[in-house]
């Protein structure tokens, strides 16, 4: 074989590779986005609930403090969901609400009314990367999955806790997102997230979070699945939050005017 020739094959070989694995990449990301549209599409249509839960703040030494806590949650048909929580024990945090408009295209609507100093504080955008009432769950956490979001890249098939998982890498579009990336575990029968893997934004594992107890709702003839306990866990600091659902109702007649940030102040 002369040296033109051999020169000639090795440059189409490298070709050949750099298309496979464009190729390859290509559709790991639109399979990645197949299954987040499938995530959503298996929980629309549940219109509002109402749940009492119970939070549960460990520090690094195991020591714990627990709040009583009530959310209303409302789905809209062409936007993000809209939340409201309302802190009912201990005494410290007692009347605080907290509001969150959640989009799926514009950045997040957040705002806490604060009763020891009977105000109302808006979250700023760039400050969402910041502890929810000093738990392990940012503030971000505490809004609606909406697909537009994240850019998606399908991994791998796994298995998880003996449940066939798809496993997602999901990059958050905000720029004053406080991850750089999550891993996400998603039972493959139900489209149930099972676990999650943040990372920081210089890209160090930050938290992991995990969900239990799921169990189902059939609300309008369609079966949703909510779990019962939730457990984020921060793998830098080895402090850890623990959320319970004690009741979880759908169908409580909520609307918008429920959910309504002049009247944080009367939440109760």
């Amino acid at each position: 074989m002369n040296y033109v020739k051999k020169i000639s094959l090795i440059w189409f070989a490298g070709l050949l590779a750099i298309s496979t694995g464009i190729q390859a990449k290509d559709d790991a990301v639109e399979k990645g986005l197949e299954i987040a549209k499938e995530r959503k599409a298996r929980d629309t249509g549940w219109d509002n609930s109402v749940a009492n839960m119970t939070m549960i703040l460990r520090n690094a030494q195991g020591q714990e403090a627990t709040r009583e806590m009530r959310v209303s949650s409302l789905e809209m048909q062409d936007d993000g969901d809209k939340a409201l929580t309302v802190f009912d024990s201990p005494r410290d945090v007692a009347g605080t609400a907290f509001l969150s408009f959640s989009h799926a295209m514009e950045p997040d609507e957040q705002w806490i009314y604060l009763p020891a100093i009977k105000r109302v504080k808006r979250i700023a955008s760039r400050n969402k990367s910041g502890p929810f009432m000093s738990s392990e769950f940012a503030f971000e956490d505490m809004t609606s999955f909406e697909v537009e979001k994240f850019s998606y890249e399908f991994l791998r098939e796994d298995k998880y806790n003996g449940e066939k998982v798809f496993v997602i890498e999901q990059t958050p579009e905000d720029e004053f997102s406080g991850y750089s990336k999550q891993i996400v575990w998603i039972d493959q029968e139900h489209y149930r997230v099972r676990k999650v893997e943040f990372f920081d934004r210089k890209n160090d594992p930050l938290k992991t979070l995990e969900f239990e107890d799921y169990q189902a709702h059939e609300v309008n003839g369609k079966q949703f699945w909510r779990p019962y306990r939730s457990y984020m866990y921060n793998l830098q600091t080895g402090k850890s939050t623990e959320l319970s659902t004690n009741s979880l109702e759908f169908g409580q007649e909520l609307d918008e005017s429920d959910f309504d940030k002049n009247s944080l102040r009367r939440a109760r």
